[in-house]
């Protein structure tokens, strides 16, 4: 799908996944649970070893049931890698112009991260499609309730402190959609092995999405 296509499939959603775990063994069974509870778009980010690996594996096993890609991408020799392994979208952590020009080259959804007013206008010039604001908990959602005055045209998605006390708070806000880590993919239900809490918990930020969208 182009990278229009996968930007509203992302808005549709409402909810992009961060998949970070030390072991990249239950990983792709970690992307089905979340797509069993409605969250269709993940990151897995490249903190875990072998990961684009899991990125394989997953559009491998679940082909177009969910959007795949690469999060914690810091550099552009990294991004093209995740991409020639099939991200079908990027997302870091900082603002690095080359890691936004390459999704550019490849026609590819990029969401940088940024903090400060500058560093959000900078990305969203560089072609960002969405900002990732983080660490969002630091902020708070009044911080994107405020930026969005100056900058309403901004496409912004809080990144880190978003769980299901916050996640309606920074919809109302302004945010475009959510990224949801440890919250939602828990570390000790991945150790476990316990996937039918990682979908429950999925179905729950699905929730209060659509919660929001109804009005």
């Amino acid at each position: 799908m182009s990278r229009e296509q996968n930007f509203q499939r992302v808005t549709d959603c409402g909810i992009v996944a961060v998949v970070r775990f030390s072991d990249p063994g239950p990983l792709v069974e970690v992307v089905r649970a979340l797509v069993a509870g409605g969250v269709t778009v993940a990151e897995v980010t490249l903190t875990v070893p072998n990961a684009l690996d899991v990125i394989r594996a997953a559009k491998r096993e679940l082909g177009d049931r969910v959007l795949l890609g690469a999060g914690t991408v810091l550099d552009p020799e990294t991004a093209r890698a995740a991409l020639l392994a099939g991200a079908e979208f990027l997302v870091a952590p900082t603002v690095n112009l080359e890691v936004i020009a390459m999704c550019r080259r490849y026609d590819k959804l990029v969401m940088p991260g940024a903090f400060t007013p500058t560093e959000v206008l900078t990305a969203w010039e560089a072609g960002a499609d969405i900002v990732k604001v983080f660490p969002a908990e630091v902020v708070g959602p009044a911080f994107f309730k405020a930026l969005r005055g100056p900058l309403p045209q901004v496409k912004l998605m809080p990144t880190g402190g978003v769980d299901l006390d916050t996640a309606p708070e920074f919809l109302k806000a302004g945010a475009v959609c959510l990224g949801v880590g440890s919250q939602m993919v828990e570390p000790k239900a991945v150790a476990a092995g316990d996937f039918a809490r990682i979908t429950q918990l999925a179905k729950q930020y699905v929730e209060v999405v659509n919660r929001h969208r109804a009005g």
